[in-house]
């Protein structure tokens, strides 16, 4: 994480800091729900997550692997930037499509977290790419 904060002031590596450990440890909550319990966050029901949003279980397979990727694209300091802007990216895809996904199910009735909740983590995402950005043009002068 410490990549795009050279030149930044010590509140806006903080801020940029913050926010990219939240949007990491909710992406590593999710994997770890992946791996390790299929049915989060639907205890009680037979089906799992990817089965009750009706997606086929290889695609949870690529998507553990992709974020796992992803993850280790922006916590890797020496990482291309344009390999970082490929992992903001595709986490930016897959919190807005868990959000879509969750709608279309139909899930809000259940608990309106469903579709809030990779919003707010999209937010977070896209505050801690604009810092990640501020400090690399900072880098490039």
């Amino acid at each position: 994480m410490t990549g795009a904060s050279e030149m930044l002031t010590n509140r806006q590596k903080l801020i940029y800091r913050t926010t990219t450990g939240m949007v990491c440890a909710v992406m590593v909550f999710s994997i770890i729900n992946f791996i390790f319990n299929d049915h989060f966050p639907f205890p009680n029901g037979p089906e799992g997550a990817f089965v009750h949003l009706g997606l086929p279980h290889y695609f949870k397979m690529e998507l553990t692997t992709a974020k796992i990727l992803g993850l280790l694209a922006l916590l890797i300091p020496r990482v291309p930037f344009k390999i970082k802007e490929f992992a903001y990216f595709g986490f930016g895809i897959t919190l807005l499509s868990a959000s879509i996904a969750h709608f279309a199910r139909g899930d809000a009735r259940l608990s309106v977290l469903f579709i809030i909740d990779p919003l707010f983590f999209l937010v977070l995402l896209i505050v801690s790419y604009a810092y990640f950005e501020k400090g690399h043009s900072f880098s490039a002068r």
